[in-house]
């Protein structure tokens, strides 16, 4: 007779350990997005981040070979959960700018966002840091979106007349950035920078109607 049993854990074994590895991973991209967000990427360690995780410095290794890698993985996990919430990308004209509020206002539900995006943004603009690239693709990209999302809505007839998007698209980044860097700094008194509606009113000022 067959031993149906012991050949179906068998099977079972190698996706609990998968199941487990996918986990372990999750918990490292946790912790480093929170110590990279605290002390900036160049004074963040791997035996720092692995101390956290209550694993040892090899066993780190072993999910994200180098620091540079676990950058990357951060980065890259920080936009796939922006664009599967909200779908800015996706979005048209109006639409757009309307994800663009969401997403700042669930920012604000996350100060380790917050502070990651600040403090690696600031340290990336070095051109010997390892996010240099990332960040600059993703302004770059960000101001293009922006644009393309103001130009429909002048398409639409959303858009003020004299409003330039070539103009406002870099505007409306840095407007973002402004009243992050604001919130982090006052998010602890009685009147914290409210982004959300401080981003909403801006891009008010550039529509004919309000967003």
């Amino acid at each position: 007779m067959v031993d149906v049993t012991s050949t179906s854990t068998a099977g079972q074994e190698p996706l609990r350990g998968y199941a487990k590895g996918r986990l372990r991973r999750e918990e490292i991209l946790d912790t480093a997005r929170a110590l990279f967000g605290e002390v900036g990427y160049r004074s963040a360690s791997l035996r720092e981040i692995a101390a956290r995780c209550g694993i040892s410095h090899p066993g780190l290794l072993h999910h994200f070979p180098t620091k540079e890698a676990l950058l990357e993985a951060v980065l890259q996990r920080r936009d796939a959960v922006s664009e599967e919430r909200f779908g800015v990308i996706r979005a048209r004209g109006t639409a757009a700018l309307r994800a663009l509020v969401e997403i700042v206002a669930a920012n604000a539900a996350e100060p380790g966002e917050v502070e990651l995006y600040c403090v690696l943004s600031a340290e990336s603009t070095a051109p010997d840091h390892p996010g240099h690239r990332y960040f600059a693709d993703r302004y770059t990209t960000t101001r293009a979106n922006l644009e393309r999302s103001l130009r429909e809505a002048a398409e639409d007839g959303d858009l003020r007349a004299g409003v330039d998007p070539a103009v406002h698209a870099p505007v409306v980044v840095a407007v973002m950035d402004g009243l992050q860097v604001q919130w982090l700094l006052d998010r602890d008194s009685s009147a914290p920078t409210d982004m959300p509606a401080a981003l909403r009113a801006h891009l008010d000022t550039l529509l004919t109607h309000p967003l």
